[in-house]
């Protein structure tokens, strides 16, 4: 048996008594970062380790630093686990070790991300000759729609950004809602478009775009270079813009008209869910996650633009030696080389078929529904807004204990939810993303914060 396969070999034992263990260990980190820096740290030695060696020690040693993410009680941020068929196929992805940019070269792996890339259209409502690019998540499919964006409205009013750079162009005027995602301002920080630059459109009580606002804001908006983002899955509540009314609105205008869905756009996979997302097939951009509704492995974002000459117009490679074949992988994103993240994709929506993907996205929402309904019973916890659809969250009646709540659940282990502000207020926030997830688990994990929410009431009576 040579290295390679003996390393393989303890990789394979040491992950699998990982996911054996998740629903026994406690879900939080036990070591802080300090304890895994001392834990790892040190001077590089002169000598090396052999491989099997180094890999089975690194997993015990890592072990008290690892968050159970892939378990059935992980509801922080959003971040779903990983179906076995994906998690199987990023191994062979790792294995394979393709540069996926090329047509040309890597054709299994291209061909594998392009039909994903197609079956997810189709899932989710949106033109079927959209270009698709994979990428590292929301952050980066929202950058690269967005400047897609600028790109394309620019060169409308008669700038081409690719020629003539930023300097001088019109301004490109953008129109955003009060409860966007912080990705949406991040990303247009990338594009060279400031905070002062952005027109806010105020938000309803459940964090959806006011139709009265976005007429008013488009009001000022004729013969301006204008992108409009809307948004499918408010972060907090779970909301979705009116999509339906919003983006004929816009269009009356001939503005560019973006949705970022990173986890809100699957529920276009759910018949019984459809109507979330009534109107989204209208935008012209839309990004998504895959490791978050979906539970593909770290890490994949999709960044869908409905005029694939608008992605090459942004991205076309350059170089004497990287041929142009219409459509490259890296033709649609700023990325050379990357791994074949969408290949897990494709092996999850093959996995789970069209029933099995409405039927993840119903569970997920049904799993969210029955923590509300088990949070309701709980004295002094409220939940402060209306679960549509995979978000839950609470508070009690006092800042201080609602804070001092969620260091206690984190610490006791049964569970991991994480903080939020809403409203002027400390929340905490549980979102319901992995298919892993049990009533069992939402059940254990409503009792622990019933035990836990009784403590901090009982120390402030």
């Amino acid at each position: 048996m040579d290295e390679r396969e003996r390393a393989l070999g303890a990789a394979r034992s040491a992950a699998l008594e990982f996911l054996a263990g998740l629903d026994d260990r406690p879900v939080w980190p036990r070591a802080t970062l300090d304890d895994m820096l001392a834990e790892f740290g040190g001077p590089l030695a002169d000598t090396g380790v052999d491989a099997e060696t180094l890999v089975t020690d690194l997993a015990a040693r890592a072990t008290p630093g690892l968050v159970g993410i892939p378990g059935g009680r992980f509801f922080g941020f959003v971040i779903g686990g990983t179906l076995p068929a994906a998690l199987a196929a990023d191994w062979l992805v790792s294995a394979w070790d393709q540069n996926s940019g090329s047509s040309t070269m890597t054709t299994a792996t291209v061909a594998l991300e392009r039909i994903a890339g197609a079956w997810i259209c189709d899932l989710l409502g949106l033109p079927a000759t959209a270009s698709v690019g994979f990428v590292t998540g929301a952050q980066m499919s929202n950058w690269v729609c967005l400047s897609i964006a600028q790109h394309a409205v620019l060169r409308r009013a008669g700038w081409d950004l690719t020629r003539a750079g930023l300097r001088g162009a019109p301004p490109v005027r953008v129109i955003v809602g009060a409860h966007r995602h912080g990705s949406i301002d991040r990303a247009l920080r990338f594009c060279g478009i400031g905070a002062d630059e952005i027109t806010v459109v105020p938000a309803d009580a459940e964090g959806r775009m006011l139709p009265a606002g976005l007429v008013a804001a488009l009001a000022g908006a004729s013969g301006i270079p204008t992108i409009v983002c809307l948004q499918a899955g408010e972060v907090h509540t779970g909301a979705f813009d009116p999509v339906a009314e919003l983006v004929p609105l816009a269009k009356e205008h001939g503005v560019w008209v973006h949705i970022d869905g990173a986890f809100g756009l699957w529920a276009a996979a759910s018949p019984a869910l459809h109507h979330l997302t009534d109107g989204i097939g209208g935008a012209d951009s839309w990004t998504t996650d895959a490791h978050k509704t979906l539970n593909v492995p770290y890490d994949c974002g999709m960044a869908i633009v409905r005029d694939p000459a608008d992605s090459i117009a942004m991205f076309r490679t350059g170089g004497d030696y990287l041929v142009f074949t219409s459509l490259d992988p890296w033709d649609v994103t700023p990325e050379l080389s990357r791994r074949a993240r969408g290949v897990p994709v494709w092996a999850a929506l093959r996995s789970l078929g069209r029933e099995g993907a409405a039927a993840l996205v119903d569970r997920l929402h049904a799993n969210a529904r029955r923590l509300e309904a088990g949070l309701g019973r709980v004295p002094g916890i409220t939940v402060v807004h209306e679960v549509v659809y995979t978000q839950v969250m609470f508070r009690l009646d006092d800042d201080d204990a609602t804070r001092a709540l969620g260091a206690a659940i984190l610490a006791d282990g049964t569970a991991a939810l994480t903080g939020a502000e809403w409203d002027g207020h400390p929340t905490l926030r549980c979102s319901m993303s992995s298919w892993a997830t049990t009533e069992d688990d939402i059940d254990r994990t409503v009792a622990a914060i019933a035990r836990l929410a009784e403590e901090q009431v009982s120390r402030g009576s």
